[in-house]
C-alpha cells in the first residue's frame, strides 16, 4: 500500500512539473512584429549548444527588461524594461550572431511572456 502512494506522488510531481511555464536561454535572431525567431540553448557550461531555429508570438503585454548576472551574488538582476518593447532599436538591428536572451513562455509554451536581454559588453550601453 505504502508503495503504491509513494508511486502516485512521484507521477503526480513529474505531471505537474512538465505544466508549468518553460524558461530557457536562446539567441534571438528575427523579430518580426510580434513573432520571435530563436534558436535555444540546450545543455549548460561547455556542453551546451544551439538547437533547431523556432518562432513564438508573443503576448500583447511582453515584458522585455534589460538584464546582467551579478558575479557577488550569482544571480540574474534586471537593469529596467526596454522602452519600446520589440519595436525598440536593439529589435530591428539584429547582429549575426543574435541576441543573448532569456525567455520565458506560457503554460502551453505557445506564446513567450517575457524576455530578458542580456548587454553584450561592460559599459556598453544599449
Amino acid at each position: 500500500m505504502l508503495r503504491k502512494v509513494v508511486c502516485l506522488a512521484v507521477i503526480l510531481c513529474l505531471s505537474v512539473g512538465v505544466v508549468f511555464a518553460d524558461q530557457f536561454g536562446a539567441f534571438i535572431t528575427k523579430v518580426d512584429g510580434n513573432k520571435v525567431t530563436f534558436y535555444p540553448i540546450e545543455g549548460k557550461g561547455k556542453d551546451s549548444k544551439t538547437g533547431e531555429e523556432k518562432t513564438l508570438k508573443a503576448d500583447k503585454d511582453v515584458k522585455i527588461v534589460k538584464a546582467t548576472f551579478n558575479q557577488e551574488t550569482k544571480k540574474l538582476e534586471d537593469d529596467g524594461e526596454v522602452e519600446g518593447g520589440l519595436k525598440h532599436k536593439m529589435f530591428s538591428e539584429i547582429p549575426e550572431k543574435g541576441h543573448f536572451a532569456q525567455i520565458t513562455t506560457d503554460d502551453d509554451n505557445k506564446r513567450i511572456k517575457e524576455i530578458r536581454v542580456f548587454g553584450g559588453r561592460r559599459g556598453k550601453k544599449q
